[in-house]
């Protein structure tokens, strides 16, 4: 949110409604209402005097109504932009004509109850709907006890309760008497697979959020036993498996296979009933019950479809085409998140990048055409060459560092440190009027090294430089102390050592503070044109994308044909035709003018750094050079075939064999009884993960054989059946058309054995509770999906895996397409197990990311790299054979070898430095210098105390 208030190229507009929308893709003219804020943003300084002094309580409604607020108020500290207002509902000014409080407190005279809505008109040439999604009715909630029990929370409101930004700090306390609850329980599917509040879809999130809040629980409250009430574990996206087996682990959570029905209060506790998976009713009394709620279309669904133009599906979320995820009914007008369907964090993220993409297309044609260049005043270099005089900064961050560490007491200690001229604590160091308080106090105290002890410098160190930019001082003047990961989430049951820790790391950051130089900041010509290594659905339409954008591509292909894995399947889900949308797709990228497509084509060599690489290509007996700014890496993923099943490739065969005999369409020879095994080889037996589309998989398939052939039989045996999303409904008719569905536990696989000349699958039925065999004239094995054997390429462009051999994004949710190293960008399965539509969406998102580079023209290299000392190197080349990556080489300097770093592949990892003989070489911001005075700092520790042991030993 903050990088969006500080672009100069996003005007936001809050409070903000859209009237009409009229024109045409490229051209479209938008009528909008802004609403008064009465309080003039450019006069607003975020002091809050307006909040603290207004006399008028209101409802919190941004948490959850769990507290009171006030009528001046801003939402929260970390609000974009970072301004109050007034909300016209509750004010008494402007219902009553009375009190004018905050006129009079307020410094800036920013107070405006002149404004009035304001209708404006925008050009544009594209729309993105992103609205997110609404909550769901309260008749899912009543039936649980909500509203009549105040203890039956939702996990919204436990969300809040549990944030460190929340109404109670994150203290978990139940409303009822503010008490700490020991047992709780969790509801999943509250609003989410109901069809009695026209939710009969699953809204994907909710398993993974209700095992994220019991973990946060436990570790506010270890001694919690907390329940968790599930018909299916839905936790198919990348990693979460793992996630959600672990914290299970870890916390003890207990898991129940039951949909509860009835909430009842029983002296003073609250009373569950269900039906566990034996048949038997059962009930439990607990202090808290969580209600895990889903995600419902937005509450004016019906009025964006009119005012936008669009069509809604079936749910009232915005209406697109499975081979279309993006594109709403109305051309020029896009859709991204939740209001596309139910969708966790990093698959919205991954749909912004998409849509952007989308535009980008679109807009080719004006790119840069209005444009604003961001400027920064020139570098203080007067300033910067004084002695240090540094400022300390230590975040408070609700109880999320304050919760463990004693803030004020780190500030306290700052404040003895050599050259620390200024500390202080800051509540939400990287909110946006924090950081311009940090400007202002730069320029105040002539601060020209600053250190901010918060959070990772992973996420937030480039927001923190670029502040320092806008006030004149080098990016590289700041040091982090990283107190939160490093002592408040390591020692939340120490208080006492953790505030100790966090000096340390303050008095560390302090010294190595002192040392720290000023860096350039360089800028690298980009060549602009793309690699995409992988000719399946994912490269194509990557490259395509890329392509409609206006840059060179050059696709590569190993095999001969171009298609991947998509040319296997034969009808989807949905009904639409896979392969003339694959064929369409092949001409397009074909005849396209700016792709150039190498089909047979091996990758012998990938060398250089983010807008400058270099890669060597094999076809045949021939050689090709080609140059290129950027790499998409779509290398594709291949069918597991587990060992313990006897496959035979007539009765004992894969799903996509499977769909290959559906496509023929033969009832005659149809068989009459097929038993489906899901997860075989996956979830812990062969493979760790979940392949997330073999589930729908076996729905599609399940029901063509019903379509083909009503009167066949058909078993599917499962774990979880895990049709998330829109695909619930594709279950629900399954189930309707007399698919049998068998649950067996994880950990008691069917086994498959041929009898006969047909195979029997014997299964434990955990609702029979029994073992039981089930003859079949064809058992199809759901089997997983595992990276494509081309580790070679990953290899040269050093792109880390994960476990499982998928390629690791540089951040799960921040950054999901891209990698650790920059200008490589990961898109299909070999990212991780999707379906197509997901895929598309991905390959969109690629190209939307490696496009930016292409556009720039240029990317400007972080100064962290390492620096060669010519005078001191002797050109024992040691460096350029350790470095990772190939960011080092030899040149002839006056007739002498010296080893010189391309900057921009350095990661300033650090390797070469250690390894330098003669220790020529720095990296920047981690020299050498600095390094030993960090030490030094943390020395100085044991130092004092010893020294006070020693007074100690005097005194006694």
């Amino acid at each position: 949110m903050v990088e969006a208030g500080r672009s100069p190229n996003i005007e936001i507009l809050t409070l903000t409604e859209v009237l009409s929308v009229e024109g045409e893709p490229g051209n479209f003219r938008v009528k909008i209402r802004v609403n008064p804020r009465y309080i003039d943003p450019d006069k607003c300084t975020a002091c809050g005097d307006c909040m603290k002094y207004c006399p008028r309580l209101a409802i919190d409604t941004y948490n959850e109504n769990l507290t009171f607020t006030r009528a001046a108020r801003i939402d929260f500290p970390q609000a974009v932009p970072t301004k109050y207002y007034i909300d016209a509902s509750t004010c008494l000014r402007l219902n009553h004509e009375t009190c004018q409080l905050c006129t009079n407190v307020c410094g800036p005279k920013a107070i405006d109850f002149s404004q009035k809505p304001e209708e404006r008109v925008l050009e544009v040439g594209a729309i993105i709907l992103a609205t997110g999604f609404g909550k769901v009715p309260k008749e899912a909630l009543e039936k649980f006890g909500y509203g009549r029990f105040s203890d039956v929370l939702h996990s919204l409101e436990m969300e809040r309760i549990t944030c460190v930004s929340g109404p109670t700090e994150g203290e978990v306390i139940r409303p009822s008497d503010f008490k700490h609850p020991k047992k709780i329980a969790y509801i999943q599917c509250v609003g989410s697979r109901d069809v009695t509040c026209e939710r009969p879809y699953c809204s994907s999130v909710c398993c993974m959020y209700a095992v994220k809040q019991a973990s946060v629980i436990k570790e506010h409250e270890p001694s919690a036993e907390i329940t968790l009430f599930f018909m299916d574990v839905r936790t198919q996206g990348k990693g979460f498996d793992e996630s959600f087996r672990n914290a299970v682990e870890k916390y003890g959570f207990r898991i129940v296979r039951a949909r509860p029905g009835k909430v009842d209060k029983i002296d003073g506790k609250l009373a569950l009933n269900y039906v566990d998976e034996e048949g038997k009713v059962k009930r439990e009394y607990f202090d808290a019950i969580v209600l895990s709620v889903g995600l419902s279309p937005p509450e004016d669904a019906e009025k964006l479809s009119q005012v936008f133009g669009i069509e809604l599906n079936e749910f009232k979320f915005a209406k697109t085409s499975y081979l279309s995820p993006l594109e709403t009914t109305r051309p020029g007008i896009y859709v991204i998140g939740a209001f596309q369907g139910p969708k966790d964090i990093p698959e919205s993220v991954i749909q912004a990048s998409g849509g952007a993409a989308l535009v980008s297309e679109l807009l080719k044609e004006g790119r840069w055409k209005a444009t604003v260049v961001k400027e920064y005043p020139p570098e203080d270099v007067e300033l910067m060459s004084d002695e240090p005089r540094i400022g300390v900064f230590v975040c408070h961050c609700g109880v999320n560092i304050a919760g463990v560490v004693d803030v004020k007491a780190v500030r306290d200690y700052a404040k003895t440190l050599p050259n620390v001229v200024l500390a202080e604590n800051i509540l939400y160091a990287c909110a946006q009027d924090s950081l311009e308080q940090l400007k202002e106090k730069i320029k105040k105290y002539r601060l020209n090294r600053i250190v901010v002890s918060a959070c990772t410098p992973r996420t937030h160190e480039p927001l923190f430089q670029d502040t320092l930019r806008e006030a004149g001082l080098n990016l590289a003047l700041i040091e982090m102390a990283n107190i939160r990961d490093q002592c408040a989430w390591v020692h939340p049951d120490n208080p006492q050592k953790a505030t100790e820790k966090a000096k340390d790391l303050v008095r560390m950051a302090v010294a190595k503070a002192r040392r720290l130089k000023p860096l350039e900041l360089q800028r690298v010509k980009v060549t602009p044109s793309a690699l995409v290594v992988g000719g399946g659905v994912a490269g194509m339409t990557s490259a395509l994308s890329l392509a409609d954008q206006g840059f060179e591509v050059y696709l590569v292909e190993r095999e001969k044909d171009l298609g991947g894995n998509l040319r296997r399947v034969k009808f989807l889900i949905t009904g639409e035709d896979p392969q003339a949308f694959l064929n369409e797709l092949i001409h397009k990228v074909t005849s396209h003018p700016k792709i150039k497509v190498f089909t047979q084509a091996e990758i012998d060599n990938i060398s250089g750094y983010i807008g400058n690489y270099t890669t060597t290509l094999r076809i045949g007996d021939k050689s090709e050079i080609i140059n290129h700014g950027v790499v998409v890496l779509a290398t594709g993923g291949r069918e597991y075939r587990p060992s313990r099943y006897p496959f035979d490739g007539k009765r004992v065969i894969t799903q996509l064999e499977l769909e290959e005999r559906l496509s023929k369409n033969s009832k005659r020879s149809f068989p009459k009884r097929v038993v489906m095994i899901q997860c075989a080889g996956s979830r812990g037996e062969e493979l760790k993960h979940c392949s997330k589309f073999c589930c729908v998989q076996a729905l599609k398939n399940a029901l063509k054989i019903k379509e083909i052939n009503p009167d066949t039989e058909v078993y599917i045996l499962y774990i979880d059946m895990r049709a998330y999303g829109f695909y619930e409904k594709y279950y629900l008719e399954a189930r309707k058309k007399g698919v049998k569905f068998v649950r067996f536990p994880q950990r008691r696989r069917p086994e498959v054995f041929i009898k006969g000349d047909k195979p029997v699958v014997r299964v434990f039925d955990v609702l029979l509770n029994k073992e039981i065999e089930i003859p079949a004239d064809l058992c199809v094995l759901s089997v997983g999906v595992i990276p494509s054997e081309n580790n070679q390429v990953v290899n040269m462009l050093k792109v880390p895996v994960s476990e499982e051999g998928f390629l690791l994004e540089a951040h799960v949710k921040l950054r999901p397409v891209e990698t650790a190293t920059d200008g490589v960008y990961i898109v299909g399965l070999a990212h991780s197990p999707q379906l197509l539509t997901e895929v598309l969406a991905q390959a969109k998102a690629g190209a939307g990311k490696a496009a930016i580079p292409l556009a720039k023209g240029f990317v400007e290299v972080p100064p962290i790299v390492a620096e060669v000392d010519e005078a001191r190197c002797i050109g024992c080349a040691l460096c350029a054979e350790v470095c990772p990556f190939s960011a080092i080489e030899m040149v002839k300097v006056d007739k002498r070898r010296k080893a010189r770093v391309i900057k921009a592949a350095c990661k300033g990892c650090g390797v070469c430095a250690s390894h330098c003989p003669v220790f020529a070489i720095d990296v920047g911001g981690f020299t050498g210098e600095a390094i030993l005075e960090q030490l030094k700092g943390f020395g100085e520790r044991e130092r004092i105390e010893e020294v006070e042991r020693k007074e100690e030993i005097a005194g006694g």
